[in-house]
């Protein structure tokens, strides 16, 4: 099987807090559909960037509802966990690097702005972030970059109904972190935190070969969305 990559054509790629792409991307659904009931589900990082498009936009959303999975809701908590040193040497040095091979597979552009070579030598994901992600964005420092991009800082922005499905064993988001109580001071907000489940995982049964918890929760808030679309509207 053969892997395609599309090369970038000008010297910017993607972060949880930037939303430009993705309210691109609604408004020309919006658009080509306008009549139809849109709802839109982010995971993991796609799930931040939803959560704090959603948080930016407030009711200047063409969405009736959303649904986010396994998203970080706070990134200096997100990154202490990883940098944890039995998640470190599982987790975060392996996705640097991947980070780094993006970067690498996209240098000739790229370096036109950044000092790829430093890139390169991050050891961690928030060493990256320090190298290249902020100051791809424009940020000050990392830490203005961080929390800019926690959907934690977000939550009483949000306006239509939003669904937050965390573990509270997921290393990548830990459960202490998801902002439960905040969550319950907005009625527009459901967090459903499991105590198992990790990240993106939410295996059931001894054998798991079928949906998971997470399919059969998005299954069902689907259906209720689009079944009560009109009701949405009035809230």
């Amino acid at each position: 099987m053969q892997t395609f990559f599309i090369l970038v054509k000008t010297p910017r790629t993607y972060c949880a807090a930037n939303t430009e792409d993705l309210e691109a991307v609604i408004d020309h659904v919006q658009e080509m559909f306008s009549s139809a009931p849109l709802m839109a589900a982010g995971v993991s990082m796609g799930g931040m960037m939803l959560a704090n498009y959603l948080g930016r936009k407030g009711r200047e959303t063409s969405l009736r509802a959303a649904a986010v999975f396994s998203a970080g809701w706070d990134v200096f908590e997100c990154t202490a966990s990883l940098e944890k040193p039995f998640n470190r040497f599982l987790f975060n040095s392996y996705l640097t690097s991947c980070l780094q091979a993006s970067v690498n597979r996209h240098k000739q552009v790229l370096e036109k702005l950044f000092d790829i070579d430093s890139v390169m030598k991050a050891k961690t994901i928030r060493e990256f972030d320090e190298r290249f992600t902020s100051v791809m964005f424009g940020y000050s420092t990392n830490e203005e970059y961080y929390r800019d991009a926690s959907p934690c800082l977000k939550l009483k922005s949000i306006q239509i109904p939003l669904l937050c499905l965390n573990a509270a064993d997921d290393v990548f988001s830990p459960g202490h972190a998801v902002p439960v109580e905040a969550a319950k001071q907005n009625p527009n907000i459901a967090v459903l935190l499991t105590a198992y489940g990790g990240h993106i995982g939410f295996l059931e049964g001894v054998w798991p070969r079928h949906n998971t918890y997470m399919d059969r929760v998005f299954r069902q808030y689907i259906q209720a969305v689009f079944q009560h679309a009109n009701q949405l509207v009035k809230l």
